[in-house]
């Protein structure tokens, strides 16, 4: 059967709507945005034969909307196809709100954190894949790959950094008790101000969710790739997490910087594809910004056995490495 979002629209109430496109993200997946009179709705179109599986995003929709969370309502579905109609949250984005007053970072911050507060008092839903310590070792291969052989790979390097990183993962990260949804961060959350309490922050883009430590979903939010949040900030919300779960703070700390790491050179990784493989050349501006959460992490003690290696082995991120990664955009196959 031949896709198409005419068809699929013509199966429900919304086939006479306007169309226009939103801006999507670093996936295959595309996003419209639907009006008919004073109504709104969201196309999402994730084309099966690159990849894309909606499947996991209305099964995840389910369980957080279950807890009194804020994804969007599926209004209708064609699985096979890849197209979903969601329920339009609008365009209060965390990162434009603080971007336009920075007055409001603290209490949107305590809303997002709320939300995960929330989320953990639940386990994780029966089968969710867990993000465990040997699964997030091998997604920092692109770290080396990329970021480190712009296109060559590095297995060597990989493997020995992999055994010292592992033992470190399964002594402070092993843990796979809740729900992760992994791209939590200032641009995948919608302020809802008609909504009370965690159901205020609109949730997108959670897919890929695991089931994985407490912390990980913290430092996604609080070391933000796209954005800068002030170290008082990123320690006040960690604050207010602990004093509203309880969890044991040296413990918790540590587990956090060592998610940080992992995240930040597996994203080191990432962004740096984008742009050499996928031409996206204005992810290399982030680089920058995602080396300081490597220093930043790695001055815990627990990732002191890891600084000497990362230190010898990595270029840093300064703007002339970035401009050598920007010249080669577009230009270097899949290893």
């Amino acid at each position: 059967m031949t896709r198409s979002i005419p068809a699929f629209l013509a199966t429900t109430d919304w086939a006479d709507a306007t169309r226009r496109p939103l801006a999507g993200d670093a996936s295959n997946r595309r996003y419209e945005r639907l009006h008919m009179g004073d109504s709104s709705a969201v196309l999402m179109d994730a084309p099966p034969d690159r990849g894309e599986d909606v499947r996991p995003f209305v099964q995840i929709a389910g369980h957080l909307n279950a807890l009194g969370l804020s994804a969007p309502a599926i209004l209708a579905a064609d699985p096979e196809n890849g197209f979903l109609l969601l329920e339009d949250f609008g365009d209060a984005l965390l990162a434009r709100l603080v971007a336009d007053d920075p007055a409001v970072q603290i209490p949107l911050y305590t809303a997002a954190t709320d939300v995960l507060i929330t989320l953990h008092r639940s386990p994780a839903p029966a089968g969710v894949e867990a993000f465990t310590p040997t699964v997030m070792s091998d997604l920092i291969a692109p770290l080396w790959d990329w970021y480190l052989g712009q296109g060559t790979v590095q297995p060597q390097l990989q493997k020995q950094f992999s055994t010292l990183f592992l033992p470190i993962l399964q002594q402070y990260a092993n843990n796979t008790s809740v729900m992760i949804l992994r791209d939590y961060h200032a641009e995948n959350l919608i302020h809802l101000p008609d909504r009370a309490g965690a159901a205020q922050m609109g949730l997108l883009d959670f897919q890929d969710a695991k089931a994985g430590h407490v912390a990980y979903d913290l430092v996604s939010l609080l070391q933000d790739a796209r954005r800068d949040v002030a170290p008082e900030v990123e320690a006040q919300m960690i604050d207010h997490y602990l004093s509203e779960t309880g969890i044991e703070r040296d413990s918790f700390t540590a587990a956090y910087a060592t998610l940080g790491l992992q995240r930040n050179l597996r994203i080191l990784g990432v962004l740096t594809r984008l742009c050499l493989h996928g031409g996206k050349a204005h992810y290399v501006d982030f680089l920058p910004r995602v080396w300081g959460y490597v220093l930043r992490d790695l001055d815990h003690p627990a990732l002191a056995p890891l600084a000497p290696f990362l230190i010898q082995n990595l270029p840093a991120a300064t703007p002339e490495y970035c401009a050598t990664l920007k010249a080669k955009a577009g230009t270097c196959p899949t290893p």
